[in-house]
């Protein structure tokens, strides 16, 4: 990377692809970073930076990295592939870590509980917890999934003729459209997810689906 495009990036702020980082907090904190990158379209991590763009550098780059590379290894399941940089930039060492998408979506946080199913994906310059129906898209959207075909019923009817009059639906707004349980409703909107029949979005808080 030139120097050009680090005083790009650390202008441009935190965003969907970039997260700064004024120094290393936690293992666990830096692989939810890392794995919200990995199950989204990937991103940079800047540690040295402040959220307000200060530049702080980082104190030991060695020691910096070893923490990276066990976040990635321990406590991102799978492991996390990455690369690293560093650079100097106002007179201080900058760590940049970049997290490409991976192919092997999704990425889950490893903690105690072996049961718990911590994925994260990244909105605006928020990495956020997945929801069960973005966990089911992560895993059919990697390149080498198989294409899914879809039957369209009369409850896929009355909700592409709700979508045309309205914006968009939600979960449980198509649960009582077509009066089904939630599991099954939120199973139908995944599927035509993956058959690229209807889009997933994400708009703060809100979780919802449009037509394509």
């Amino acid at each position: 990377m030139y120097l050009v495009e680090l005083h790009e990036l650390i202008e441009g702020g935190e965003n969907d692809r970039v997260e700064f980082k004024r120094k290393f907090s936690s293992t666990e904190k830096i692989a939810k970073e890392m794995i919200a990158f990995a199950n989204s379209k990937g991103g940079k991590i800047l540690f040295g930076i402040d959220d307000d763009k200060t530049v702080k550098g980082v104190e030991s780059e060695k020691g910096e990295l070893e923490l990276i590379s066990t976040a990635a290894r321990f406590y991102c399941e799978p492991e996390i592939e990455f690369t690293t940089e560093i650079m100097l930039y106002k007179s201080k060492d900058i760590v940049i870590v970049d997290i490409k998408e991976s192919r092997i979506k999704p990425h889950r946080l490893v903690t105690e509980n072996e049961d718990e199913q911590k994925v994260y994906v990244r909105l605006n310059d928020k990495s956020i917890l997945a929801s069960k129906e973005t966990i089911r898209i992560l895993r059919n959207s990697n390149e080498d999934s198989p294409a899914l075909k879809v039957y369209i019923g009369d409850m896929e009817k009355t909700l592409f003729d709700f979508l045309n009059k309205n914006e968009k639906i939600t979960v449980k707004g198509f649960k009582k459209l077509v009066n089904i349980s939630e599991r099954r409703a939120s199973r139908t909107l995944v599927n035509l997810v993956k058959a690229n029949v209807i889009r997933h979005h994400y708009l703060g808080s809100e979780e919802f689906f449009t037509l394509v």
